[in-house]
């Protein structure tokens, strides 16, 4: 089982404002809590570590989870309101988030409220974006990733979002602390360049795994991804899409690459100790597949692991057809 950490809120998409205000869609949302619904979509047995609010809202989260088969073995409802983040989608497809999150549901995990020790089926931890930037759930992050380092596999995604976490100089100095735990990090080139002002990917990725990771992943969007690992720096490109948003794509990425690897027996410390190159590449093409069909659609709809399959042999069989 892969346990995933971290918020669960809701995402308010507004269109273009009329005389009568903002045409507005609530869907759920969050990076972990997309993440855990990926994998639940996916086929992969997930729970969700977090809490969740008792307002009507908190109640929608918990049926999304349930309706994709993630466990909720790890939830606590609170009294806190549920977090609202309203999204606006530039002409690109790109979202632009606002923020709604004062004393809200989604940070109020604290060290105390963990599990005091995890069942041996959780292979692996999956822990991303603002909730490893702010308090308490930042604390209680650290504490099970600390106590749990070297007999799961821990897979980090910064997913910045600055508007959040405020501080980013305070938000990178904990997620360095925290790559000394890290198996997994996958990142997306904005997360590298909010957090180190560079373009140098290759180099940014080789710096987080002299600090303890095993794989390094970085999105670039319609450029592909970038893996680095041993010695070795890994490109594969992205599919030619139709974009119609990008909500939830990297998220789905994640998911996609934690369930490859799961699928395949290498979810584990030692699995991706020894990954091979074309071990990495089979496992990037996949996450890639599964984001970009998410790319095609409306908000954070991520696919089963069938259309995943599907979607890869109709590219392959494109490209045959065209040769």
């Amino acid at each position: 089982m892969i346990l995933v950490t971290g918020e669960a809120l809701i995402d308010l998409f507004i269109g273009t404002a009329t005389t009568t205000g903002f045409p507005a869609e609530a869907v759920a949302g969050g990076s972990p809590f997309n993440v855990a619904i990926a994998l639940g979509r996916l086929g992969r047995p997930a729970a969700f570590l977090s809490t969740l609010s008792e307002d009507v809202f908190g109640t929608f989260l918990a049926q999304k989870l349930a309706e994709s088969g993630v466990s909720s073995a790890y939830i606590r409802r609170v009294p806190n309101v549920t977090t609202l983040s309203v999204v606006a989608t530039s002409p690109s497809g790109q979202p632009q988030y606002s923020f709604y999150a004062p004393n809200s549901a989604d940070r109020a995990l604290t060290p105390e409220a963990l599990p005091a020790e995890l069942p041996a089926d959780v292979n692996a931890i999956a822990a991303s974006s603002y909730a490893l930037g702010v308090e308490p759930i930042a604390s209680a992050i650290e504490t099970l990733l600390r106590r749990e380092a070297g007999s799961r596999v821990i897979s980090l995604d910064p997913n910045v979002r600055p508007r959040v976490v405020g501080d980013l100089n305070a938000y990178r100095e904990r997620f360095e602390r925290l790559l000394a735990y890290a198996d997994i990090v996958k990142a997306s080139d904005e997360d590298i360049e909010l957090l180190y002002a560079t373009h140098d990917l290759a180099s940014a990725a080789r710096t987080w795994l002299r600090r303890g990771p095993k794989l390094v992943i970085i999105t670039r969007g319609e450029r592909g991804s970038l893996a680095a690992f041993d010695d070795t720096i890994l490109e594969r490109p992205a599919p030619k899409i139709a974009v119609v948003d990008t909500v939830g794509a990297g998220d789905t990425f994640h998911a996609g690459l934690l369930a490859w690897l799961d699928m395949n027996g290498l979810l584990t410390p030692g699995g991706v100790t020894g990954l091979s190159e074309a071990q990495v590449t089979a496992a990037l093409d996949f996450a890639t597949a599964a984001a970009a069909i998410v790319c095609t659609r409306r908000g954070a709809n991520p696919p089963s692991w069938h259309e995943v399959e599907r979607f890869m042999a109709e590219r392959t069989e494109a490209r045959g057809t065209a040769s």
